[in-house]
């Protein structure tokens, strides 16, 4: 099964990612881990993203692609994947489109977490971390013994700066103005999946699974 995944942060794309290729064993494919992978294998398209990399660009999108096109094509990918990360943009997946065609492997589905906004700065900006040992706590699903009190050393918990409301709140807005038109898209050509993110997490698979099987 080849499959997109979306969602915006705090959506928990993250945990659904490791259900998804567990449950259909399938690879797990990032954009992050496709440039650090290509890097070390020292490929053409590897250095060439390293030279941007290097000097702090963005890497071009002829060069993405590329390196989607590489990692796409080995033997673990021959009985599906999970794609994460890419597409970010229009341009991105209508050259995914093209690439797909050319490897005979079209996308089946694009799974979208779907969490309202408010619920996304909840998760986003709950977070706290010990300064001292660097433990992590959220103030709704993994609260300290004492509140703001680190339950290893008694430290008190910091918010991060970019865990500050004002911040991810415009980080939300940044990712909504990329990903809806990427969804319209996925939704025209009829393989766009929604799923009601604001669950327990073994619901939400629960749910993706469902869909999945379904669609199969």
């Amino acid at each position: 099964m080849n499959l997109i995944l979306m969602g915006l942060p705090g959506a928990g794309k993250g945990t659904q990612a490791e259900k998804i290729i567990e449950k259909y064993q399938i690879p797990h494919i990032s954009t992050g881990d496709m440039f650090r992978s290509a890097i070390k294998e020292g490929t053409d398209l590897g250095k060439k993203a390293k030279s941007f990399m290097d000097k702090g660009e963005l890497v071009p999108d002829e060069v993405t692609v590329g390196i989607v096109r590489e990692r796409l094509g080995k033997d673990d990918c021959k009985n599906g994947y999970l794609l994460d990360g890419f597409p970010r943009t229009l341009k991105q997946a209508e050259a995914l489109e093209d690439l797909l065609a050319e490897l005979n492997a079209p996308i089946d589905y694009v799974v979208h977490i779907d969490v309202p906004k408010e619920k996304l700065l909840d998760r986003l900006t709950g977070r706290r971390v010990c300064p001292t040992c660097g433990a992590t706590y959220h103030v709704i699903f993994n609260p300290p013994k004492v509140a703001e009190t680190c339950d290893h050393d008694g430290a008190t918990l910091n918010q991060r700066e970019d865990d500050q409301p004002e911040t991810v709140a415009n980080r939300i807005e940044v990712n909504l103005e990329q990903t809806q038109p990427l969804l319209d898209f996925y939704h025209e050509k009829g393989n766009l999946v929604t799923i009601n993110g604001d669950q327990d997490i073994n619901d939400v698979f629960e749910d993706v699974d469902k869909k999945l099987q379904t669609l199969r």
